[in-house]
């Protein structure tokens, strides 16, 4: 994955749900968080409870793990969402969930967002006609995703889909053709997101 050091799975056993970082494998008995909750060796119990600070960092770094972002792009998404109109944590939320590897991930064609963002950068995946290669695009309403329509590019996403599991989120819509194809049919919101987050306690943290 390149952006996180050590096995996947360690990271949903720290944060004590599943990221759903290691594709399809996520969704098997194989599943090492479903296996073994805990992490290895003996346990220990907390002497005390997370502090304030402790509780808002972990929810940030989750956010940060879950969609693959470094700390200087996520602080770049934050502070678009600070200027917006609305609630800032929805907004932020929003811009992330709109990122193009993960809107390809959710869609089916890639079984990870790791493996999301190799098929963007390499050229497999199409807007409205045009090739984007770059996996923090961000989508919009109206959008036409389509994988590109050679060999290899059909073979990585049809791959995926054949272990597809998951249902697609209500804000996308998904083609049934021999070419894989999806619609951003409107911006997602914040009931969009797979992924249990306290937005309000990222939204303290980074704002002092």
């Amino acid at each position: 994955m390149g952006r996180i050091t050590g096995p996947v799975c360690r990271l949903c056993r720290r944060d004590g749900l599943k990221l759903f970082l290691k594709g399809s494998r996520c969704d098997s008995p194989k599943c090492a968080f479903e296996r073994r909750p805990t992490p290895p060796g003996v346990q220990q119990k907390r002497r005390s409870k997370p502090t304030d600070y402790g509780l808002r960092l972990r929810e940030k770094q989750k956010l940060k793990h879950y969609y693959g972002v470094l700390e200087r792009q996520f602080r770049t998404y934050f502070a678009r969402a600070e200027r917006g109109k609305g609630n800032t944590g929805e907004t932020l939320l929003s811009l992330l969930e709109r990122r193009l590897d993960n809107v390809v991930h959710r869609l089916g064609f890639a079984a990870s967002r790791a493996a999301a963002r190799q098929m963007v950068m390499h050229g497999h995946i199409t807007i409205n006609g045009r090739r984007v290669d770059v996996p923090s695009y961000l989508v919009r309403a109206g959008d036409l995703l389509r994988v590109k329509n050679r060999a290899k590019s059909l073979q990585l996403a049809h791959a995926a889909l054949a272990d597809f599991r998951r249902e697609v989120p209500d804000f996308l819509s998904r083609g049934d053709g021999p070419i894989p194809e999806g619609r951003v049919d409107r911006l997602p919101a914040s009931e969009d997101v797979s992924i249990p987050v306290q937005a309000n306690l990222i939204i303290e943290l980074c704002s002092k």
